[in-house]
């Protein structure tokens, strides 16, 4: 006989489990040994363990219903009061006990959901009636019935509520739809003869249109094409199976026009592309000019360069900034020249500039005298106090004589 403390096997090989009532009766093994045969049995517990794990998180993480997770502890229980395997019975009952409580639970409070839910349908549906409601007074045609459409699709979405609530609510709903409808039909139909007079308007302007197609004034053609384009818009639209017809009509005579004025502009394009390379191996002539070293020879080059840059047709208007810019710049450098050529050679200020520089000689030259005499009289501190302002005196004498240098001086 072979035994464990949830169960054993007798001499005949039955095998028993121990529970709060006592032993009962889980099968009979001949197939082999004793231990065998808990060890057999004691996996079928271990399989109820793991169901009943599996069903725990199910109830605890799925949205399982109450009547599936129901099913299914009953089905565990079946195999469980069954004895049909050894462990601790009684702990698998407690946790089914358990189960049961939570799914009870579970279902009272789905029961109470459903009640809001239910509310809250109700609540819904009457706000999307009045609101229907109000939109059946709208003239925003095309917006109140796209929004509509768009309730009834959120009214689809809805829970049914009682059968009576539900159709009084629906009634509503659709009485209001209707009457959009109605009013609406009557306002499209109001329209008609506003378009039979839109098709008219449009005949003429297609007429005019037409006959500008073969205009070459680019310009005031262009302006009065622009100008039916407004009375167009303006026009309104006509009926459907005459709108696209006019339309293609006048948008063909247009689209002839700006093609021709296209291929024409495109043939100026390609000339002033051609220019602009001109202009800019004139542009890197001059540029070569700078820095200046013969102001006379660079500006007389410069006027060559300058009659033959004017003798040159127009360049592209997105390039024309950057390449006139270069010719600018050149320009800009050699009047620069001229200037400080002309305050080189200007005898007042080389007058200005030398009388300044002997003044700030003389002043230096004073002061140095005093610091030696300061100095032999042993007198330090005055001595200090004249270097720096003859520190000072020297900076300015030296920036003098800097701008001299720049007379020839």
């Amino acid at each position: 006989m072979s035994s464990d403390p949830w169960g054993r096997v007798d001499e005949t090989g039955t095998v028993y489990v121990r529970t709060a009532d006592g032993e009962q009766v889980v099968g009979s093994w001949q197939a082999g040994s004793p231990d065998e045969a808990l060890a057999y049995f004691e996996r079928k517990y271990e399989g109820l363990v793991v169901e009943i794990g599996l069903l725990e998180r199910r109830v605890k993480t799925t949205d399982l219903s109450a009547k599936d997770a129901q099913i299914a502890i009953d089905h565990i229980r079946e195999q469980v009061d069954a004895h049909h395997a050894v462990g601790d019975l009684e702990a698998l009952k407690k946790r089914l006990d358990k189960l049961v409580e939570t799914v009870d639970a579970r279902r009272e409070e789905r029961k109470v959901q459903r009640a809001k839910q239910s509310d809250e349908a109700r609540h819904s549906k009457e706000a999307l009636v009045v609101e229907a409601e109000e939109l059946a007074q709208s003239d925003q045609w095309r917006a109140a019935g796209e929004r509509l459409r768009s309730l009834v699709d959120t009214w689809k979405g809805l829970p049914r509520l009682d059968r009576k609530s539900d159709d009084e609510l629906w009634h509503r709903f659709s009485h209001a739809r209707s009457a959009f409808s109605k009013r609406r039909k009557a306002h499209f139909a109001s329209l008609d003869a506003q378009r039979e007079d839109a098709r008219k308007t449009k005949e003429k302007l297609v007429a005019e249109a037409e006959s500008l197609s073969a205009s070459t004034d680019w310009g005031p053609t262009a302006a009065r094409y622009r100008e039916l384009m407004a009375d167009w818009k303006a026009a309104g639209r006509a009926q459907r199976e005459h709108e696209d017809d006019l339309w293609n009509r006048f948008r063909g005579a247009q689209d002839v026009f700006f093609a021709a004025r296209s291929s024409v502009f495109a043939e100026r394009d390609a000339e002033q592309s051609e220019n602009l390379k001109l202009k800019e191996e004139l542009a890197e002539e001059a540029e070569k000019l700078v820095p200046v070293q013969d102001l006379k020879a660079a500006r007389a080059a410069f006027r060559s360069i300058n009659e033959r840059w004017e003798a040159i047709g127009h360049v592209p208007r997105d390039a024309r900034p950057k390449v006139e810019g270069r010719m600018h710049a050149v320009e800009r450098a050699l009047q620069e020249s001229e200037e400080a050529e002309w305050r080189r050679t200007n005898p007042e200020a080389r007058a200005r500039a030398e009388g300044l520089t002997g003044q700030l000689q003389a002043a230096v030259d004073k002061l140095q005298g005093q610091i030696e005499t300061a100095r032999a009289a042993g007198n330090t501190s005055r001595a200090d106090k004249l270097q720096k302002e003859l520190d000072g005196r020297q900076a300015l004498l030296d920036q003098a004589l800097k701008g001299l240098q720049e007379f020839g001086g």
